[in-house]
């Protein structure tokens, strides 16, 4: 499936909801886990400002990823941020969206902290 890269160069990027165990099956409570490298998956809702514009997306992150602490209004940096449209069939209904996973995110609290005491 294509994947398209997204600049937040620009972007003002604010935690909206803190880091949550990504659930892959609502029935038996699975947790959904990376193929890769066998990390558990996290979704942060990010809060995403850029071009006038503002949108509450949710990320994907694996466990390791995740750095500083991620309260509601941390601002944060998202690497290797990309963007993956989908379609399904649900229950004879087809269904579309664009699904958000990054690398990590950081808190860039953590890093301004880091910078003032260096």
């Amino acid at each position: 499936m294509r994947q398209i890269p997204v600049d937040t160069s620009s972007a003002t990027v604010m935690v909206a909801k803190p880091p949550q165990p990504k659930v892959k099956d609502r029935r038996t409570g699975e947790i959904a886990i990376d193929t890769e490298t066998g990390a558990k998956l996290l979704t942060v809702d990010v809060m995403f400002a850029a071009n006038d514009e503002v949108e509450i997306l949710s990320i994907t992150v694996p466990e390791p990823g995740i750095s500083g602490e991620l309260t509601m209004g941390t601002p944060v940096a998202l690497t290797g941020l990309i963007a993956r449209p989908w379609e399904n069939d649900f229950n004879g209904q087809k269904r579309h969206g664009i699904a958000f996973r990054a690398v990590a995110v950081t808190s860039l609290v953590a890093a301004a902290a880091n910078s003032k005491a260096a």
